[in-house]
């Protein structure tokens, strides 16, 4: 036992965890260019262990689907105020609010709702962290990287309770849009001219529900 002795004399393996104090304002960050240079050896790592671009999009979903189902956990620690979303619509500005501002510091640039299907609803993001900074060789031109988000999204609402199926895709941006993902970061050295759309499509249990929900 070292009774007696301060801190700064004892070995650093025998002296006290320090106690830390969590803050909504103080929570760990990972430089981007650690992330990036990880989600590429993660990106190359699954692409040699696969023959297709839809079975790499696959893996990639599967690596984000457990964060996503760990983020709502780490968001109810995180969140004083966190209760479980019960409806359909708050479920979806929390993923796009509350866990993107978690995972990427911002939150999604629009929550959209499909015209054509009601079970269908849009999660866009003018800058993908996953796909502005990797770029994909001209034989995997089809491949999304941002495949990873979506089995994130996915993770989190089945950790939710509102199971749906989320897929990637990547849109052409408007002259608007591109302006504003521009305006936004300066930290793109080449500016994008395709967005990234979320689609999740809920089963039919979760609508059933939400409209039991609201009578």
């Amino acid at each position: 036992m070292n009774y007696g002795r301060s801190n700064a004399q004892m070995n650093i393996l025998d002296r006290p965890l320090p106690k830390v104090a969590w803050r909504s304002n103080d929570q760990g960050t990972v430089s981007l260019s650690a992330f990036a240079y990880l989600f590429s050896e993660l990106v190359q790592y699954h692409q040699n262990k696969v023959t297709s671009i839809s079975d790499l999009e696959r893996r990639l979903e599967e690596a984000g689907y457990n964060v996503g189902l760990k983020a709502v956990e780490l968001a109810a620690f995180r969140s004083k105020e966190y209760k479980r979303e019960t409806r359909l619509m708050s479920i979806l500005h929390f993923v796009s609010g509350t866990i993107w501002k978690s995972l990427f510091g911002r939150a999604a640039d629009s929550l959209e709702r499909s015209i054509d299907n009601d079970d269908e609803y849009m999660i866009v993001d003018y800058m993908p962290i996953t796909s502005s900074y990797i770029s994909v060789p001209s034989d995997l031109g089809q491949l999304s990287v941002d495949s990873y988000i979506s089995g994130i999204i996915c993770g989190v609402l089945q950790s939710a309770g509102f199971p749906a199926r989320v897929t990637a895709h990547n849109v052409a941006m408007d002259e608007n849009e591109m302006a504003n993902a521009v305006a936004s970061s300066n930290q793109l050295l080449v500016p994008r001219t395709e967005k990234a759309v979320f689609l999740c499509k809920f089963s039919r249990e979760v609508l059933q529900r939400d409209a039991a929900l609201e009578r």
